[in-house]
C-alpha cells in the first residue's frame, strides 16, 4: 500500500530567527523574549539617572543573545536615545531593518572599505590611534562627507582607546580633519562590577584630567560617556551626558552587591521539548562515555536541546532543569543536539512537554546567572552563547 502526505507550506518570516509565540510548536527548543520586561527595564534604568543624561543601548552581540532587531525597536520606543553596536555588520542589520536611532559602534574600524561603508550606512565609529584618522580624513574627503566620530581613551581597562595622558593630542589631530566630526569623548571602566571602587576612581579621576586639559585649550567635547551597566546602578556622579546600559536592560545585575538599586526583570527564557520517555534499567549507562550510571530503574526523559544551541557541555550531570514547576536533574553528558533529564519523581511524563532550562515556571525560577556561578564565568557569555538555531520567540507578559 501506499501513500502520500501533502506537504504545508510555510511562508518563512523574513528574519528566520524571528518569530511569533503562536509558531512554538513547530521547534524542538526556542528562546523567548519578554518585551514588556525589556521595556520595564528600560524604564527604570532612565529613572535612575541624572538629569539630562541620556541612555545608549547596548545590542551588540545580537542584544546580548536576545535578537538586536527587536530588542532594538523596543528599546528605543521604551525611551533609549541611541545604539551601541561592536561590528559594522551589527550596524548594517539594524539599518536594513529600518532603524533610523544613532548607532555607535564600539569595536575598531581600520581599513577605507570600512569607513566607506559607515558612511554609506551612517554608522557612528570610535577612532583609538592616528593611523585611523588619517584613513577617515582621506576616505570622507574623497565621499565629500562630513562623519561623526568617537575618541576613546584608555583610562585603565588597556584595550581599544588612546592612552588618556595623550588625550589632548590626539584629539588636536582629529579636530584638523574638517571631514570628521567629534560626536563624543568616552572611556570604560575595567572594574565597575567590584564592591572596591579603588581601581573605577582612579579611571575616573584619568578620565576627568584629559577631558580638563581639554577645556584648558579651549576645546569642550560635545557629549562626555564612563558609566556601563554596574556605574550607572552604583554612581549617579558617573553618568556624565550618556551611560551605556546593556546586561541591566536583560534584566540581570552585574554585580549581587547591586541588586537592591533596582528591581530588574530578567528578559530571556529557554525551552525546549521533550523528544522521548523512557526507563532504563539499573547499571545502564546514560550518553556519550557513561559518565551517569543509572544505581536504579529510571525514568529519563531526552530534551531536543543541545551544546551547539548554546547549553554549555561542562554543565553534564550538574545542571538541572524545570518540568511542571518541579527541578530535575540532567543526567550523562551533554550531547550536540539533546540532553537527558531523570524524570522519575515525576509521573506520565509525556513526549512534547515542555522543559525550561533558563526562566520561571512555576515556584521555579533558574538564571543565566546560576549557569553562571556553576561555570565559574559570567552571565554575559552564558547570554551570548545561544544559537541561531534557536529562534526567538517575543512574548508579552505585561
Amino acid at each position: 500500500m501506499t501513500f502520500s502526505i501533502e506537504p504545508k507550506i510555510i511562508n518563512p518570516p523574513k528574519n528566520r530567527h524571528d518569530y511569533q509565540l503562536s509558531e512554538v510548536i513547530r521547534y524542538r527548543a526556542w528562546v523567548e523574549i519578554d518585551r514588556s520586561a525589556l521595556q520595564q527595564n528600560v524604564r527604570k534604568v532612565k529613572a535612575l539617572l541624572a538629569p539630562k543624561t541620556e541612555l545608549m543601548a547596548v545590542i551588540k552581540a545580537d542584544a546580548y543573545g536576545h535578537g538586536a532587531v527587536k530588542v532594538a525597536n523596543s528599546v528605543l520606543e521604551a525611551g533609549a536615545q541611541s545604539l551601541a553596536i561592536a561590528t559594522i555588520g551589527e550596524g548594517i542589520e539594524l539599518r536594513e531593518a529600518g532603524i533610523v536611532a544613532p548607532i555607535m559602534i564600539l569595536g575598531a574600524v581600520n581599513t577605507p572599505e570600512e569607513v566607506a561603508a559607515l558612511a554609506h550606512w551612517q554608522l557612528q565609529p570610535t577612532l583609538v590611534q592616528i593611523e585611523q584618522v588619517q584613513i577617515f580624513a582621506s576616505v570622507m574627503r574623497r565621499l565629500e562627507q562630513r562623519l561623526p566620530v568617537h575618541i576613546k581613551l584608555d583610562t585603565g581597562m588597556s584595550r581599544l582607546g588612546t592612552q588618556w595622558h595623550n588625550g589632548t593630542k590626539f584629539v588636536e589631530q582629529v579636530l584638523e580633519a574638517p571631514n570628521l566630526k567629534i560626536a563624543s569623548i568616552y572611556s570604560h571602566f575595567a572594574t565597575a562590577d567590584d564592591p572596591n571602587p579603588e581601581i573605577m576612581q582612579l579611571q575616573r579621576q584619568r578620565f576627568q584630567q584629559a577631558i580638563a586639559e581639554l577645556r584648558s585649550k579651549g576645546y569642550h567635547p560635545p557629549c562626555l560617556h564612563l558609566a556601563n551597566s554596574a556605574a550607572t546602578l552604583s554612581d549617579r556622579s558617573l553618568h556624565y551626558d550618556r551611560v551605556r546600559v546593556g546586561l541591566a536592560l536583560y534584566g540581570l545585575y552585574p554585580a549581587d552587591h547591586l541588586t537592591d538599586k533596582v528591581p530588574l526583570q530578567p528578559v530571556l527564557q529557554v525551552k525546549a521539548r521533550i523528544a522521548q520517555v523512557k526507563t532504563i534499567a539499573a547499571g545502564s549507562g546514560v550518553s556519550y562515555g557513561h559518565q551517569y550510571i543509572a544505581a536504579k530503574d529510571t525514568r529519563i526523559a531526552v530534551v531536543g536541546i543541545g551544546y551547539a544551541d548554546g547549553i554549555p557541555r561542562n554543565l553534564s550531570n550538574r545542571l538541572k532543569v524545570s518540568l511542571r514547576g518541579r527541578l530535575v536533574p540532567q543526567i550523562g553528558a551533554i550531547t550536540m543536539d539533546q540532553l537527558m533529564i531523570d524524570v522519575s519523581e515525576i509521573p506520565e511524563v509525556k513526549t512534547g512537554e515542555i522543559v525550561t532550562l533558563i526562566g520561571k515556571d512555576g515556584p521555579q525560577c533558574i538564571t543565566a546567572d546560576d549557569w553562571a556561578r556553576d561555570l565559574g564565568t559570567i552571565s554575559w557569555e552564558i547570554l551570548c552563547g545561544f544559537k541561531h538555531r534557536l529562534p526567538r520567540i517575543t512574548i508579552s507578559n505585561g
